[in-house]
């Protein structure tokens, strides 16, 4: 017999859970684009503990809409190389392009994600930082209906080892660290640099060149890799995007297991 009770009752006590499982993680992700589930995937892999955030109700970023709402991507043979590792189908175009369903795609990048280990939350933005002895120590966060509503609600925040921003194009977290601290970030100018028009064979090169650390405690990459950079955008060409969240991954991993060493 279905109870209404059991059903909200079964909800609300697996989702608080999960939510108290994810209070201290290695490392917290905010935005679930390609480049953000790429990096939880392989990091979740790797064994440590992941928690992407995610203010909108969908995962994915722009992938779904592809090329003007064209519901298809382009890839190199780097990208190509992950989404066959997720299992996604990919269709030679020339020598050195590929298409891929853009549906298929986010579906399998979200899958793979959440099973290999990292815990997702959607509908869940991140309004602020967490900032400790001059280092980046979590997100704090709340639901992204608040903000919508405009209702005054105090947050709530989430420990990290590691963080790292991979919410495209608005930048959010690089943003609300520079305006309420007095920080430097590690790029030519020292603060946010601004995405630039498209040039899409550059922005590629770059979106993978530009992932990386800028400041303690904090990563970027994907599309947020090039605002903070000031490198131009690539529009619905994804290889780099998601060879962004790789090289993160791997950049992230190194860190934490360097950490792990010096704790011993």
């Amino acid at each position: 017999m279905l109870q209404e009770s059991i059903i909200s009752r079964a909800i609300i006590e697996r989702y608080f859970e999960k939510l108290k499982g994810c209070l201290q993680v290695d490392v917290a992700i905010a935005g679930a684009g390609p480049s953000g589930l790429v990096a939880a995937a392989e990091l979740a892999s790797a064994g440590f503990k992941v928690l992407v955030l995610e203010k909108k109700l969908s995962l994915g970023g722009g992938i779904w809409g592809g090329g003007m709402l064209f519901n298809e991507i382009v890839v190199d043979n780097g990208g190509k190389a992950i989404l066959e590792d997720s299992g996604v189908s990919c269709h030679s175009y020339n020598p050195t392009l590929f298409t891929a369903d853009a549906v298929e795609t986010a579906s399998a990048l979200v899958f793979r994600a959440r099973k290999s280990g990292a815990v997702i939350l959607n509908t869940v933005e991140v309004e602020d930082v967490v900032l400790r002895h001059g280092r980046l120590a979590g997100f704090v966060i709340n639901w992204s209906p608040v903000t919508l509503a405009g209702l005054h609600v105090d947050p709530l925040a989430i420990e990290a080892r590691v963080c790292l921003e991979a919410t495209g194009h608005p930048l959010e977290v690089l943003k609300v660290l520079l305006r309420k601290n007095d920080i430097i970030l590690s790029t030519a100018t020292g603060g946010i640099m601004g995405e630039r028009s498209m040039t899409a064979d550059s922005a590629e090169q770059l979106v993978v060149e530009n992932t990386g650390c800028v400041f303690p405690g904090l990563y970027v990459s994907g599309m947020a890799a090039n605002a903070a950079h000031g490198s131009p955008r690539m529009g619905p060409v994804f290889g780099g995007m998601l060879q962004s969240g790789r090289k993160a991954a791997d950049l992230i991993r190194k860190e934490l297991e360097a950490s792990n060493g010096q704790n011993h």
